[in-house]
C-alpha cells in the first residue's frame, strides 16, 4: 500500500511541496517571511483586479443558473432521491467546514478595525459614518461572495460524483474542458491540494491566535508563541481522533454541537448587549450591502492609492478560494440527492445569512459599546486583533464562563474544519477515494499543523494572509474554467419534468381521451 501511494503523483508532489514549504520556514523564517512579504506585494499589485472581477462573474452565472431550466436537475443518481441529511444538519455542516472558524474569528475584529481605520480616505475614525460602513463592508466579506466559490467547485463536483458516478476530483471536473490527459489531471490535481492545505492553515492558524489570544488574557500568561505551539498541538490531536470516526460520526455531530453552540452564544451576546441597536444595525446594513454590492464588488484604488482593498476584499477572496477545493468538495459530499436550485441558493444564502446576523450580534455590539460607553474595544483590537472576541466579552456579564465557552466554541470549529479538510486531502490524494486509509490523514494532518505552526512562528496573521493569497492565484484560473465545465455538462443533460408541466401533460391526455369518445 505505501509503495503504491508513492507512485501517486498527485501525493507525492504536493506533500513533498508542502513538506519543503514547512521545512524552510523552520530553518530560515527570516527569508521565509521575506519572501511571502514580496509575493503578496507581487500579487496584490498586479492581479487584484482578477481576484474581484472573477468572483462577481462567477455570483452572476450561478444565480443564472438557479433561475434556469437546468435548476430542478437533481444532483443525484435520479430526480426522484431524497436528500443524505436534514436541512439543519445539513447547513450546519456546511457552515463547520466553511467559514465558521474566520466568523468567529473576524465577528468583533473586522468591523472594530474598519471602525478605527475606515475603508474610505477621509472618513473621521470612530465616528458614526465610520461605524456604518464598517458593519457594511463587513457583511459583504462574509455574504454570498465568498460562497459563491464554494457552490461552483461543490456543484461541479456533485454532479460528476453523484450523478455521473465518476470521482469527486477537481480535475474530473475538468474534463469537459481539458480532456482527460494525466500530466493535465495531475497538475490541476496538485494545484488544489496546495491552495486546500494553505486556505486550512490560514484558519486553523487564526483560531490559535485567537485561541492563544482569549487564554492569555484569560490567565495572564500573554499570547506567546510557546502558548500558540501548545494550542496548536491540542488542536492536530483533536482533530486526528475525530477523523479516525469518518464523516457520518464525529463530523456530523460536531457539526450539529457547533451551530447549536453558536446559537447559543449569539443569543447570549444579543440579549446581553444592546437588543434594539443589533436590530436596527443588522436592518441598515442589510441595505447598505444590496445598494453598495456591485460598487464593492469591483472597488479598487487606482487613482487614489492605498492598500486597503488589497488587505481586506482581495484577501477575503484569495481565502476563499484557496479554501474552495476542500470546501466545495466537502459541500458536494454531504449535498447529495439536492436540486442545483436547491444546491446553489442554499449554498449562496443561508450560511452568509447567518455570518451576517453574527456580525450584527457581535459587531454590532462592541460599536455600541465604543459609542456610548467608551469602552474602547477599537483600540484594544487595533493593538492586537486576536484579542476582539474577549475583549467584547469583558464588557459583558458571566465574563469568565462566557470566555471559556468560547474558546471551546473555537476549538470545536477548528476541529471539524481540519477534520473535514483531513478527510478531503486524503480522497483527493487517492483518486478520489471516499474511504481514504487512516495513515493518509495522519500525514495530512501533520502537514496542516505543520504549515500552520511555520506561518504563525514566521510572521503570523500577515503571513497567513498571504499564503492563503499566493496559493489561490493559479487555482482562480481553475474557476473560472469550471464555469465553461458546468454549462457544456448541462447543455447534454436531459431535463426533470416539472410538477406543472405533469399537469398540463394529464389535462391535455384527459382532453384527447374525451375527443376519442
Amino acid at each position: 500500500m505505501g509503495a503504491r501511494l508513492f507512485k501517486n503523483v498527485v501525493f507525492t508532489v504536493s506533500a513533498l511541496v508542502i513538506g519543503v514549504l514547512a521545512i524552510l520556514g523552520a530553518v530560515v523564517p527570516d527569508a521565509f517571511g521575506n519572501a511571502a512579504t514580496y509575493l503578496f506585494n507581487l500579487t496584490t499589485n498586479y492581479f487584484g483586479w482578477f481576484y474581484l472581477l472573477s468572483i462577481f462573474i462567477i455570483i452572476v452565472f450561478l444565480f443564472g443558473v438557479a433561475v434556469s431550466k437546468y435548476g430542478g436537475i437533481r444532483l443525484g443518481e435520479n430526480d426522484q432521491q431524497k436528500p443524505d441529511y436534514p436541512f439543519f444538519t445539513w447547513i450546519g455542516m456546511l457552515f463547520s467546514a466553511g467559514f465558521g472558524v474566520g466568523l468567529v474569528f473576524w465577528g468583533v475584529a473586522e468591523p472594530m478595525t474598519h471602525f478605527y481605520t475606515p475603508p474610505f480616505v477621509g472618513m473621521e475614525t470612530q465616528s458614526t459614518q465610520a461605524a456604518r460602513v464598517a458593519m457594511g463592508y463587513a457583511f459583504f466579506h462574509f455574504g454570498i461572495s465568498q460562497w459563491s466559490v464554494f457552490a461552483l467547485v461543490g456543484l461541479v463536483i456533485a454532479f460528476f460524483q453523484f450523478r455521473k458516478k465518476k470521482d469527486g476530483l477537481v480535475s474530473t471536473a475538468l474534463e469537459p474542458i481539458t480532456g482527460k490527459k494525466p500530466v493535465v489531471k495531475n497538475i490541476i490535481d496538485i494545484l488544489a491540494v496546495i491552495a486546500t492545505v494553505m486556505g486550512v492553515a490560514t484558519s486553523v492558524g487564526m483560531g490559535v491566535l485567537q485561541m492563544g489570544g482569549g487564554l492569555g488574557s484569560m490567565t495572564g500568561w500573554g499570547n506567546t508563541p510557546l502558548l500558540q505551539i501548545g494550542v496548536l498541538g491540542v488542536i492536530f490531536i483533536c482533530y486526528m481522533i475525530s477523523s479516525t470516526t469518518g464523516l457520518d460520526k464525529g463530523i456530523k455531530y460536531l457539526s450539529n454541537l457547533n451551530l447549536t453552540m453558536a446559537f447559543a452564544f449569539m443569543i447570549f451576546v444579543f440579549f446581553a448587549g444592546p437588543s434594539v441597536f443589533i436590530l436596527e444595525t443588522f436592518t441598515l446594513a442589510i441595505g447598505d450591502y444590496f445598494s453598495n454590492f456591485i460598487q464593492y464588488s469591483l472597488r479598487l484604488q487606482p487613482y487614489a492609492g492605498g492598500e486597503w482593498v488589497r488587505k481586506w476584499t482581495i484577501f477575503y477572496w484569495a481565502w476563499a478560494i484557496a479554501w474552495s477545493p476542500f470546501v466545495g468538495a466537502f459541500v458536494a459530499r454531504v449535498s447529495r440527492g439536492r436540486s442545483v436550485r436547491e444546491f446553489i441558493l442554499g449554498v449562496m444564502v443561508v450560511p452568509p445569512l447567518i455570518a451576517c446576523v453574527w456580525m450584527a450580534v457581535f459587531g454590532g455590539t462592541a460599536l455600541w459599546l465604543d459609542l456610548n460607553q467608551n469602552a474602547g474595544i477599537a483600540t484594544a483590537v487595533n493593538n492586537d486583533v486576536s484579542t476582539a472576541l474577549f475583549e467584547l466579552l469583558n464588557n459583558l456579564p458571566f465574563t469568565g464562563i462566557v470566555s471559556v465557552l468560547s474558546i471551546i466554541l473555537i476549538l470545536t470549529f477548528l476541529i471539524t474544519s481540519a477534520d473535514s479538510a483531513t478527510y478531503m486531502l486524503s480522497s483527493m490524494t487517492t483518486s478520489g477515494s471516499l474511504n481514504p486509509p487512516f495513515y493518509v490523514k495522519i500525514v495530512w494532518g501533520m502537514l496542516m499543523a505543520a504549515i500552520a505552526g511555520v506561518l504563525i512562528y514566521t510572521g503570523g496573521l500577515e503571513a497567513l494572509q498571504t499564503a492563503s493569497l499566493i496559493s489561490a492565484l493559479p487555482f482562480t484560473i481553475i474557476l473560472l474554467l469550471l464555469i465553461a465545465a458546468v454549462i457544456r455538462m448541462f447543455k447534454g443533460e436531459p431535463l426533470p419534468i416539472r410538477k406543472a408541466d405533469l399537469k398540463r401533460f394529464k389535462r391535455l391526455e384527459e382532453e384527447a381521451n374525451k375527443n376519442r369518445k
